[in-house]
């Protein structure tokens, strides 16, 4: 464990069986000067192997993932492992507790806080614990979200491109085993950029498959079911879990989502009426949508066109926007040969 790192657990990563418990994040209030906050971890490790570590919670108000590791958490035995397997369904505890996106200790956004600081702020300090311990010991970090309150996505995995060709198509071949019905490549320029956990893991090497399984604050049951049965794939894929009898992938479609331009942002403030639909294939300059003022409702809406063309893999979730709110996320094919970097 890195000696800089101020959270700190009973659990020991290196002991074989089942262990639960919690990192214990530090915390001074005005109630609890010497306190901490628990968050919830599993280890499972039978002998030498390969080690995985498995996240959801990130944000608190995204649900399929963190079911499915409580799923997993309960049916796994160290058994049925050969390597180590980290469960942590709850990442931004205080976030999760409050089903929000950004944490009410400090409103930090965890996947914009890598690689964090030791003695930064909570949600700061969990991104350095990851960064820090948990990233240098693994060989495949899986981290499961959702459109959370703002944004409903089409089920669909994704990767940052590989820093060499090898690497790339290693992280291909975790798209097409996990088995989203998309998988798609991004850098991060419409989002997190270089302040999310795959970023900070490219300096690691350890591979690193992000999911987006549903939206809306709500629970989509055939992204839980995705969750569940696509992690334990990969899980017999790397070799943890080697005897397990897991279900086949379905195909998946390769795109690429790695320019703001196939982004739609609303231009102003009122109620948005979407005029296409998650997973329809839309055309360069179609009409998205309309904005309708409610501080001047007898004016024309406002239209919202496409940019580009493309797949929507994600749109807004809440009727009212605000100027700068993002309304629609589009996806493009790329040709198998430009998968492997």
């Amino acid at each position: 464990m890195s000696d800089s790192t101020r959270i700190w657990s009973p659990i020991s990563y290196d002991r074989d069986g089942k262990q639960v418990d919690c990192l214990r994040l530090p915390i001074s209030t005005d109630t609890s000067a010497y306190g901490w906050i628990a968050i919830p971890a599993i280890c499972l490790k039978n002998g030498d192997g390969p080690t995985a570590v498995l996240i959801a919670g990130t944000h608190g108000d995204e649900y399929e993932g963190q079911i499915a590791l409580m799923r997993i958490a309960r049916k796994l035995k160290p058994a049925d492992l050969r390597g180590r397997i980290i469960i942590l369904p709850s990442l931004n505890f205080p976030a999760v507790q409050a089903g929000r996106r950004v944490s009410p200790v400090d409103e930090g956004n965890l996947n914009r806080h890598y690689p964090g600081r030791a003695h930064g702020t909570a949600t700061e300090m969990i991104a350095h614990y990851v960064t820090e311990v948990l990233l240098p010991m693994a060989d495949l970090v899986v981290d499961l979200h959702a459109g959370g309150r703002s944004l409903d996505y089409i089920p669909c995995a994704l990767i940052r491109p590989g820093k060499t060709a090898q690497h790339h198509e290693k992280l291909v071949d975790l798209l097409r085993v996990f088995g989203a019905p998309i998988g798609y490549l991004t850098n991060g320029s419409g989002g997190g950029g270089n302040t999310t956990l795959p970023a900070a893991a490219e300096r690691t090497g350890a591979p690193v498959l992000t999911a987006e399984l549903g939206g809306g604050a709500t629970l989509n049951p055939s992204g839980l079911q995705l969750a569940e049965q696509g992690v334990l794939r990969l899980l017999k894929h790397i070799g943890v879990l080697p005897r397990y009898d897991v279900t086949e992938p379905g195909p998946v479609r390769l795109m690429e989502s790695s320019t703001t331009d196939l982004l739609v942002y609303a231009g102003t403030d009122g109620l948005f009426e979407p005029l296409a639909r998650l997973g329809e294939e839309v055309s360069e300059g179609q009409l998205a949508g309309l904005i309708h003022s409610i501080d001047r409702p007898h004016n024309d809406p406002e239209q919202v066109h496409f940019g580009r063309a493309g797949l929507i893999a994600s749109k807004r979730f809440p009727t009212l926007v605000k100027r700068g709110d993002c309304l629609f996320e589009l996806m493009q094919d790329i040709a198998s040969s430009q998968t492997r970097g």
